[in-house]
């Protein structure tokens, strides 16, 4: 193999970069990395051998800019490049220039590129070979007005879909008419921000559906083979959380049936390499499937397949693009156990999923039998908004799938990472939801249970490690005033620790005496005997005769708190803080809704609805803001006036005013 390629080229970010580095390592392959300077220190720049910059942050100016690709691959000698998944990973542009530079693309060829990059395409040329699929409109060069029109054929509810898409990334519902042209306006956005198309595909939803995928093998001599299904029905946004191998719907007979149809749709196309055929289920007929589109690449949940196949996908993709047989017959697949991932990303579930951002400020990820952990984590780590969310794959496999499910609760409960937010708690959640264990599983599950998931608030034991976490920093036992003996002017004051523990949420801790011999009042709750152990990161709290093991760190004004069931950022009210949230509730009236529009999370301003002098209503658009590929609306808050403080283009912070509304003569805020 090192013979055929010496030096390859990995065009991506993230775990994924990582993760086909790990495969060039076994290979004795020379790995080149590509970096934008928000990612110049980041896991895969380090893991490489070689790291080339080849922009600034923004993804349309680094990691979606060819000729910095291919420059990149010149400078360094690159015979190959792999493109990961998203990015240019299904750009026949950028397979092309490829070729044109005599470089490898680890991929398909552009021919199969072309016809299944098109959904619209696509549907057209799988249906022509007697693939099943789901009645929809589109095609290049419509217009909003012209898919309206089109709407009313294929009915509502329906799915929105950037016909160059992948992923779920632009993906929406349409319930009714009324709400057809915003959707459109915004998927065209999303479109054309992350694949550079805006051209739109209109399908008929399907009420209920699982989606299951098929994963192939081709090679250049003719043979093709599949490796079985992926059940990816554990959707939210139509963004897939939860992925597992095999299907717990499929009989035999249905998997042999999509087995021979996602190979009919990849020799339809004289297809090579890895590919992933993408089809609708009805659960109440699992024999009956619609062909969704085709991935032309890797997929994210690669993992699980490789588990119960024992293949490495990433060595099949290189060994063919080098001109290797496949070497594998439908007859040499095995199947072994049950293997289940988990996608961990950097976002709030308790403030509706917003994106989060923040530094890595100490990680610690599961290890075990069964356990594998793709990720771009590491200590340090800026977690910025310029990216999709996800930081890591946590993948367990067992001998059948309840193994697979406890262990990979296990791994979740074992997985900590302070200082940025993550889904790791509702992860564990979903994973404890009755119909997920038993496999009854849809798209529309999560967003059916979503709105009555609780998620944890920080209690006693949280609250009393972080005062006594700061109570020993404050602590000076060779006070005069610490003394047992000597004169004192009434009794030494409790040192008072205000946090907050939500949007609107704060509780003051009191804790007298040292921190391990402490008293501490919790809120308004009764007085109980207290004392922390510090080692390392690893704090020994008791409470009340209780004693919890947790992972603590102070951040300036943070307090990052790890528990075996969630994670919790307890933040210091200081002085100043305290001082300026009173003088506010001094002017305004209790219940009024604050005639500020601030921003939810960091982000880039992608359309302004309104101008500075417009009367506005309650709920009207005013500001469209997009992080890490999500696109977000400000909406006004009460009618009046309002005045906009930004413009398209401009880069927003965490809690900053983009808009202010004064209200209408006569009424209140």
């Amino acid at each position: 193999m090192s013979t055929v390629f010496t030096t390859v080229l990995v065009a991506n970010r993230g775990e994924i970069a990582c993760r086909i580095i790990e495969t060039l390592r076994k290979l004795g392959i020379r790995s080149v990395a590509v970096y934008s300077d928000a990612d110049a220190d980041a896991k895969h720049v380090r893991m490489a051998d070689v790291a080339v910059r080849i922009g600034p942050a923004p993804a349309q100016q680094s990691y979606l800019d060819i000729a910095a690709v291919i420059g990149a691959a010149a400078q360094t000698g690159a015979q190959a490049i792999h493109p990961g998944y998203g990015f240019l990973s299904e750009n026949a542009d950028f397979a092309r220039a490829c070729s044109d530079a005599g470089i490898v693309f680890i991929g398909p060829g552009i021919d199969a590129i072309d016809i299944m990059g098109d959904k619209i395409r696509a549907k057209a040329h799988v249906s022509a070979r007697g693939v099943p699929i789901i009645r929809g409109a589109g095609a290049a060069g419509m217009t909003d007005a012209e898919l309206i029109d089109a709407a009313a054929d294929v009915g509502f509810p329906l799915l929105i879909k950037p016909s160059a898409g992948g992923g779920g990334k632009g993906m929406t519902v349409v319930e009714s008419p009324d709400a057809l042209a915003e959707a459109l306006s915004s998927t065209r956005r999303v479109a054309l921000a992350a694949f550079g198309d805006d051209t739109l595909l209109l399908e008929r939803y399907i009420q209920q559906p699982r989606h299951i995928e098929v994963q192939v093998l081709a090679d250049n001599f003719g043979t093709v083979v599949h490796l079985g299904e992926r059940e990816c029905s554990l959707q939210r946004r139509h963004q897939k959380i939860v992925e597992e191998a095999p299907s717990p719907l499929l009989t035999e007979k249905s998997r042999a049936l999509m087995g021979e149809a996602a190979i009919e749709v990849a020799r339809s196309v004289g297809y090579r390499g890895a590919g992933t055929i993408e089809f609708l289920v009805s659960a109440a007929a699992p024999d009956e499937f619609f062909f969704m589109e085709m991935n032309t690449r890797l997929q994210v949940e690669h993992p699980v397949t490789e588990a119960i196949t024992g293949i490495d996908l990433v060595e099949r993709q290189l060994r063919i693009a080098a001109g290797e047989p496949l070497g594998l017959e439908q007859r040499d697949i095995a199947f072994t156990g049950h293997a289940i991932e988990a996608r961990l990303y950097a976002e709030d579930p308790a403030r509706g999923f917003l994106p989060a951002t923040g530094t890595v400020l100490y990680l610690d990820e599961p290890t075990g039998e069964g356990i594998r952990v793709d990720s771009s984590l590491v200590h340090g780590l800026d977690v910025s908004a310029n990216y999709d969310p996800m930081l890591a794959k946590i993948i367990a496999h067992g001998a059948d799938r309840q193994q697979a499910l406890l262990r990979l609760d296990r791994a979740l409960s074992d997985t900590v990472v302070l200082g940025v937010r993550t889904n790791l708690e509702f992860l564990r959640v979903l994973l404890e939801n009755a119909d997920v264990r038993a496999g009854s599983l849809d798209t529309g599950l999560i967003a059916r249970i979503v709105d009555d998931i609780r998620f944890s608030s920080p209690g006693d034991v949280v609250l009393t490690a972080a005062a006594l976490a700061r109570h020993v920093a404050g602590w000076m036992p060779g006070s005069p005033w610490h003394q047992p003996n000597g004169w004192r002017v009434g009794a030494r004051r409790p040192a008072r620790y205000s946090f907050r523990t939500g949007p609107d949420e704060t509780v003051d801790v009191l804790v007298s005496g040292a921190p391990d011999d402490a008293v501490v009042q919790v809120g308004d709750g009764q007085q109980s005997h207290a004392r922390i152990t510090l080692a390392g990161r690893t704090a020994s709290v008791q409470l009340a005769g209780e004693t919890s093991l947790l992972t603590i760190l102070e951040n300036d004004n943070h307090t990052w708190i790890a528990t075996n069931d969630a994670t919790f950022d307890v933040i210091l009210r200081d002085r100043a803080t305290q001082l300026a949230e009173h003088r506010a509730t001094l002017t305004t009236v209790a219940g009024t809704v604050s005639p500020q529009i601030r921003t939810p999370m960091p982000g880039t301003v992608v359309a302004v609805a309104a101008i500075s002098g417009d009367s506005v209503e309650a709920g009207q658009l005013l500001i469209t803001i997009e992080a890490m590929k999500m696109e977000h609306k400000m909406l006004a808050s009460i009618p009046g006036v309002v005045t906009i403080d930004v413009t398209t283009g401009d880069l927003v912070s965490l809690d900053q005013v983009v808009a202010s509304i004064i209200p209408h003569e006569g009424e209140a805020a």
